[in-house]
Order: structure tokens, then C-alpha cells, then sequence
């Protein structure tokens, strides 16, 4: 069975950080690139940051580039999204998602496994 286990959400003051996890079990890790999306309510779900497989490239959406820092532990089959000078923009479900297509390619439209949400809350 695929799972893709996302934590590390929860409440926190906006410029302050948290960092998301998610394990990953069920397929072969080292073959997937996985990427972090969020959604907030109201809004369409947009990707945020991916890591690729094959080189550890990293991917950011504009909106978070030099506040967001996406990692992967092979050994561990987790990526991590680091988050610092979060703000109240950045609240929303953050979902991760793999895909062995390369990032930013055709293939992350929709990508083949998802896992659930953890709810990052910023406060003014």
C-alpha cells in the first residue's frame, strides 16, 4: 500500500517557522521526485516546492523562494519542507505528492500518489 504521511503542521505567529515532514512507504522512493502543495480555502491548490530524485534539484514557486527549503532523506524515505518568515498567506493544507516524472514536467499536473493534508496556520 502507497502512503504518503505528511506532518509537522500547527499554529504559528507570522516570521516564525515550522517544518513539514513526509514519509513515504509502499513504492521505490529513490525512483520519485516529490513535490509540497498547498491549498487554502477558497482558492485552487498550487504546488509550492519539489525535490528531484535523480539529483536533489530543488523547485520553488515564487511566493516562497528564500523562505522555503525542501530537503530529502533517501535513507529515511522522507522529504522535509522547512519554513521560516512564514506569514498569513502561507496558511493552508500543505499536501505531498510524488511523481516519477521530472520536476516541473507534464507529469506533476497530476501526480501519481498523494498523501494528507497537515494544516499550517500563520497569525497575524
Amino acid at each position: 500500500e502507497v502512503q504518503l504521511q505528511a506532518s509537522g503542521g500547527g499554529l504559528v505567529e507570522a516570521g516564525g517557522s515550522l517544518r513539514l515532514s513526509c514519509a513515504a512507504s509502499g513504492f521505490s522512493f529513490d525512483d520519485y521526485a516529490i513535490g509540497w502543495f498547498r491549498q487554502s480555502p477558497g482558492k485552487e491548490r498550487e504546488g509550492v516546492s519539489c525535490v528531484s530524485n535523480r539529483d536533489g534539484s530543488a523547485y520553488y514557486d515564487d511566493s516562497v523562494k528564500g523562505r522555503f527549503t525542501i530537503s530529502r532523506d533517501n535513507a529515511k524515505n522522507t522529504v522535509y519542507l522547512q519554513m521560516s518568515s512564514l506569514k498569513p498567506e502561507d496558511t493552508a493544507v500543505y499536501y505531498c505528492a510524488a511523481d516519477p516524472g521530472a520536476p516541473g514536467s507534464s507529469s506533476w499536473r497530476v501526480p501519481r500518489y498523494w498523501g494528507q493534508g497537515t494544516l499550517v496556520t500563520v497569525s497575524s
